[in-house]
């Protein structure tokens, strides 16, 4: 995958917005990176697009920002000289897809077909826009065309929102989703930058979906670990489990066998899409991980990662849910 679909992809939301003003441009821009989303997809619906591409690339450079709604050459150049680095087509013109490839631009066309994915493997594309998502056949369809066609990929629009993001990106052939719930016109014509940082940052959290996993308790010996674990469980109902280097009460508590991270222990806390996770935490907040304790799959994705830093005494960790 191209290297800045993959940035799209840890990023997980592309803000797809409308700009009739280019002055609302670096506002707006900010509200997005303040919000957590440091992307967007600029549509060339109005005169004002190129203008407010070259304002977000030159005031926010690390924004990944593109256009959308690009239709011809004359767009992608105009495009591309203001900055974008990507193009997004609300269809599949084999014509507009060369030229970007020979511009070597990534281009992400709208396809709703089976029909138009045989046409974007034969451009050589294996990343497409679903365009419109909810009213073409929605997260159902998509999968029934990943089925046949292994190695494509997909970034739905239209339709997507925040109570059916999820059920979108926990398909692993999607990429990320783009959506306008966010960016509403009406905000951003009525410059309502904190409104749409708000909506931005619930965006973020509804996708990340943190929440406490369980807190780890440092023992000084196994027959402490025991004899803690053992009585939390008795007075809560929750059932010591011992394992090789610690026991558990219920799943909330563990207890280690020896003193593990953390002056008192750790916190762990558990998200939808942990490699999210960590670029959102370290590339909009710049918290600092320490990449010697993680933890991959049997597929050698990331599992479980610390941060560096301990958090009132505990050491912290990330897990998949």
């Amino acid at each position: 995958m191209n290297a800045v679909l993959e940035k799209i992809s840890r990023i997980g939301i592309v803000p797809v917005v409308k700009i009739d003003r280019a002055e609302d441009a670096v506002p707006l821009a900010k509200a997005l990176c303040q919000g957590g989303l440091p992307c967007a997809e600029v549509t060339f619906r109005t005169d004002a697009a190129a203008a407010a591409i070259k304002a977000m690339t030159e005031n926010f450079p690390q924004m990944c920002v593109g256009a959308g709604t690009v239709l011809n050459a004359e767009q992608v150049d105009a495009a591309v000289a203001a900055g974008a680095q990507f193009i997004v087509s609300p269809g599949l013109n084999p014509n507009t897809v060369k030229y970007c490839i020979g511009k070597n631009i990534p281009i992400t066309p709208g396809t709703s077909s089976p029909s138009d994915i045989e046409q974007a493997i034969e451009l050589g594309l294996d990343v497409v826009k679903f365009f419109p998502a909810e009213q073409s056949g929605g997260l159902a369809k998509i999968k029934a065309m990943a089925a046949p066609y292994v190695n494509m990929k997909f970034m739905p629009t239209g339709g997507i929102n925040a109570k059916n993001l999820t059920s979108y990106l926990d398909f692993n052939k999607i990429i990320a989703c783009g959506g306008s719930w966010m960016v509403p016109g009406d905000l951003i014509n009525a410059g309502e930058w904190d409104k749409i940082e708000q909506l931005t940052r619930e965006a973020v959290q509804t996708m990340l979906g943190f929440e406490l996993a369980h807190i780890g308790v440092n023992a000084e010996n196994a027959d402490e670990a025991e004899k803690t674990a053992e009585r939390f469980g008795y007075i809560f109902g929750m059932p010591a489990k011992a394992g090789n280097s610690s026991v558990f009460a219920g799943t909330a508590l563990e207890v280690m066998k020896t003193p593990y991270l953390g002056r008192h222990g750790h916190i762990a806390v558990r998200t939808n899409y942990i490699d999210r996770a960590v670029n959102y935490l370290s590339t909009v907040l710049g918290v600092e991980f320490d990449e010697s304790t993680a933890k991959k799959d049997a597929k050698g994705g990331l599992k479980a990662i610390y941060l560096k830093e301990e958090i009132g005494g505990f050491a912290v960790h990330l897990v998949q849910k």
